[in-house]
């Protein structure tokens, strides 16, 4: 669901993993039309490092 919400509001995306500056950021660059680009790839990208993050603390045993 995450994904879909990084495709078409890259900015909701990063207040979704607790990043809200960086989604304010976000939605700066997405309201130009040459910036929706790099907002849905950085969206993306924050996406699978969040996920990868949160696999990690798993794997260690941390609660988060």
């Amino acid at each position: 669901m995450r994904l879909l919400i990084a495709l078409i509001l890259p900015w909701l995306t990063f207040f979704t993993i607790g990043r809200p500056i960086a989604g304010i950021v976000c939605l700066v660059l997405q309201i130009t039309l040459i910036g929706w680009l790099p907002a849905t790839i950085w969206a993306v990208y924050a996406l699978s490092q969040y996920n990868t993050d949160r696999k990690i603390e798993q794997a260690l045993g941390r609660k988060g």
